[in-house]
């Protein structure tokens, strides 16, 4: 089994980028616990085992935990706190939106996975646990605040429209992504020296067959093994060859022409091939899909920024559970 099979929220957000946030207040953090969060405490038994978890799949993924009193533990704390706390700020301020994840919810989203990886078995499903680093409370946890996240993203996000000007503006102000440069199936010789390219011309002129001499002159080893033949887009061949491929008529071919990398004969084998612009009829469900996201995730992030305002001299710690620079897990914007 695979950690692609276990979600992994929480410890995933513990080594992610933490956004700042406040703590402050006055209460009394009981002694079994770790912090208050709006007078709701996160106890001990939580923090500890979310620590351990954290070392343990270190382990898994072949790294050695950071020892306590090391910079490196300390900003592993750090992280659980802010996990923890944003977990619980989310779950009081998911409740003003009508969004609540009971224990079923999140029993019923593990037996879908017992059942669909490991046959409903109890014991293999906790041994695959167990190869992860995890324990079935922590993946318990982590199926929490998986479903809070997703349960409040699609609520924040419900109303987030956009409209067909936005969609025209985004086509407009991106229409070089839009567009197929003229492109035209040629081939060439490149060789060193102008002495060279002279000599093959006259050759070329008198008969000679063009492919058979780049396949022996040419430098280009890549087109010389198809006898010089190439697709070119106008713009992206350095201009001196770019310039001559596209100005040839078809089926005529080019007095030696330098450029950087050496002396150039060219063949015209097709026509130009006109630029194309896709339509906007043809990209439309692309760009919309497009700023949607975007809009959605600018209206979660909004959410999360007015939560830490919200909470910010509402969280208190326990003496020595402090985080250095207090900080708030980074939540999924992806719904």
């Amino acid at each position: 089994m695979t950690k692609r099979l276990f979600i992994v929220v929480c410890l995933a957000l513990l080594t992610g980028v933490l956004a700042a946030c406040g703590g402050g207040g006055t209460k009394t953090v009981p002694n079994d616990s770790v912090a208050l969060v709006n007078g709701d405490s996160i106890t001990k038994v939580q923090f500890n085992g979310l620590m351990d978890a954290t070392a343990k799949v270190a382990v898994v993924n072949k790294q050695t935990p950071p020892k306590a009193g090391t910079a490196a533990y300390k900003t592993t704390q750090d992280r659980v706190m802010a996990f923890l706390v944003q977990l619980d700020e989310f779950t009081q301020k998911g409740k003003d939106l009508g969004v609540n994840v009971t224990d079923a919810q999140v029993e019923a989203q593990i037996t879908k996975v017992k059942k669909q990886y490991f046959g409903g078995n109890e014991a293999k499903f906790e041994k695959g646990l167990a190869a992860q680093g995890l324990t079935v409370e922590i993946y318990r946890l982590e199926w929490r605040s998986q479903l809070l996240s997703q349960a409040i993203y699609t609520k924040v996000t419900k109303t987030v429209k956009v409209t067909p000007a936005a969609v025209q503006l985004y086509y407009n102000t991106h229409k070089s992504s839009y567009t197929t440069a003229a492109s035209r199936d040629v081939r060439h010789i490149l060789v060193n020296s102008k002495a060279l390219a002279d000599q093959l011309e006259t050759q070329l002129k008198g008969g000679a067959d063009f492919g058979t001499l780049a396949k022996k002159y040419s430098k280009d080893t890549s087109s010389a093994k198809v006898g010089g033949k190439l697709t070119v887009t106008k713009g992206e061949t350095v201009p001196q060859f770019d310039k001559v491929a596209f100005s040839l008529k078809t089926g005529a071919t080019s007095p030696p022409v330098h450029s950087q990398y050496g002396w150039h004969i060219i063949q015209a084998l097709s026509a130009v091939r006109p630029a194309k612009v896709t339509p906007l009829a043809s990209v439309r469900q692309s760009i919309e899909s497009t700023l949607l996201q975007s809009k959605k995730s600018a209206a979660m992030s909004t959410w999360v920024n007015g939560v830490k305002k919200d909470y910010d001299k509402n969280v208190v710690y326990a003496a020595g559970y402090t985080p250095s620079v207090t900080t708030t897990a980074a939540t999924s914007t992806t719904g």
